[in-house]
């Protein structure tokens, strides 16, 4: 790992010379110049906000996370008023993990009011988390690796660290500067895509894109990883705590909240998990965790059912102490996320019978090939006229805005315009790719003054 230059940036001052996290009472102890130096090494003057303060604005104000208020979470995208979106799951995710730090602080006695995980910055790594999630949900992430197997796969979490790295602000196209403490608290997978790669066949999830080593190298300041680090599943449970938190809020938001959603669409009914506790040996006699849902259900209380069961969740973790290679660097690696085996066990079946009776249903499935077939459709006629630069029925048919268009052709290499065709795909929202769609295949839909993206 070589990316990393060894510089550390001093504390961050206002004007008067005092700290920023002095300035905003914000004395933590548990982080240093190490987490919040950023990328570029640029330190802010005379701001009263601290460095993680300034992460979750800029995200905030970001179209990317905009648009994940038109992204599927379970259900498609505006067809309910009241389904979750990317942008809800994402917002209920930030509000669980703030939640959690809180927890910890008061819980923990690892922890102390000058030495604890920092809730802002446990919320802009929640809020950050799907930002790469492509349109169509997991179904249209599938597809674009699928896609882009011959050009270094796709995956939604690498997606978000290409974003905030390199992609988040388009008008410049360059990314926002995260604090290295923001970026690692992203980074759920630490494994390269080509270190997946077997006997020619491309890896179907959890890593990031080989051209993402240096910002792997940088959050991880240079130090390479053990050899008990083995790339896959043991390096990618290497996390600091923030995303360790972040996790564990995203399957409390996914364990409950999409469950009530499912409850709510009438995906999920009593005679359902009846049925399905029976097929799978679940129990579901009064007192177990599908007990209480089946009387929540009859009772009409799924939401408040969810709802007390996140402030359990909440309180099943707590912080152990750890030693490892990068303990000794960041207070980020001194700690891991403890929870309760019971709660574990509970979230387990709770997505389990999520996954198996609602998102491996016929109607979900359905949706999910319609998602499909337009990205393919919409990908084919790109690749065609941007990738492999060919003219389309004889003629040189201008498809993407000019910039794009004109960065895209600015590329010699035929993986950059590839990645490139799959961030303008990845950033569409499930119903500006639908439009889009339509727009190019059906004839008699579009006019000139509707816009592509």
């Amino acid at each position: 790992m070589k990316f990393y230059a060894g510089k550390k940036s001093k504390p961050t001052r206002d004007l008067h010379g005092r700290t920023i996290a002095a300035q905003a009472g914000m004395d933590n102890q548990f982080y240093n110049a190490f987490d919040t130096e950023r990328l570029s090494n640029w330190e802010a003057t005379g701001d009263f906000r601290t460095p993680f303060q300034m992460d979750r604005d800029r995200v905030l104000h970001t179209p990317a996370f905009r648009r994940l208020q038109s992204k599927t979470q379970v259900f498609w995208s505006g067809e309910y008023d009241f389904y979750r979106t990317r942008l809800t799951h994402s917002l209920e995710v930030a509000q669980i993990g703030r939640s959690i730090c809180h927890w910890l602080r008061a819980d923990s006695d690892l922890l102390r009011p000058d030495y604890y995980i920092d809730p802002e910055l446990v919320e802009v790594v929640c809020l950050s988390h799907d930002l790469g999630h492509p349109p169509f949900g997991h179904a249209g992430e599938r597809s674009l690796n699928f896609l882009m197997k011959d050009y270094g796969g796709f995956e939604g979490n690498a997606q978000t660290l290409r974003l905030l790295t390199e992609r988040i602000f388009s008008v410049k196209r360059a990314g926002m500067d995260p604090t290295r403490a923001f970026l690692d608290g992203v980074l759920k997978y630490k494994t390269l895509w080509s270190e997946l790669r077997r006997e020619g066949e491309a890896p179907e999830n959890h890593f990031v894109y080989d051209k993402q080593a240096k910002y792997l190298d940088w959050a991880m300041g240079g130090n390479d990883f053990p050899v008990e680090y083995t790339p896959g599943k043991a390096r990618d449970q290497f996390k600091s705590i923030e995303c360790q938190v972040m996790d564990w809020a995203d399957d409390t938001a996914y364990s409950l909240n999409d469950l009530a959603d499912s409850v709510r669409a009438g995906f999920l009914s009593i005679h359902r998990i009846e049925q399905w506790a029976e097929e799978t040996e679940e129990p579901c006699g009064e007192g177990t965790p599908l007990g209480d849902l089946i009387k929540a259900i009859r009772g009409n209380r799924v939401e408040p059912f969810a709802g007390k069961r996140i402030g359990k969740y909440i309180q099943s973790a707590h912080l152990q102490e750890d030693t490892n290679c990068m303990s000794a660097t960041t207070n980020r690696y001194r700690y891991k996320l403890v929870v309760d085996e019971e709660i574990c066990r509970e979230s387990e079946v709770f997505k389990k019978l999520a996954f198996e009776v609602v998102f491996l249903s016929p109607e979900l499935k359905q949706l999910e090939h319609k998602g499909n077939y337009m990205l393919e459709r919409l990908w084919a006629v790109l690749k065609t006229r941007y990738i492999d630069g060919q003219n389309i029925g004889g003629q040189n048919f201008q498809i993407l805005p000019k910039e794009d268009a004109e960065e895209i052709e600015s590329m010699e290499d035929v993986n950059d315009r590839a990645r490139l065709v799959c961030d303008f795909l990845a950033g569409m929202t499930d119903s500006s790719a639908a439009r889009l769609y339509k727009r190019l295949f059906i004839p008699d839909f579009g006019s000139i003054g509707d816009l592509v993206g």
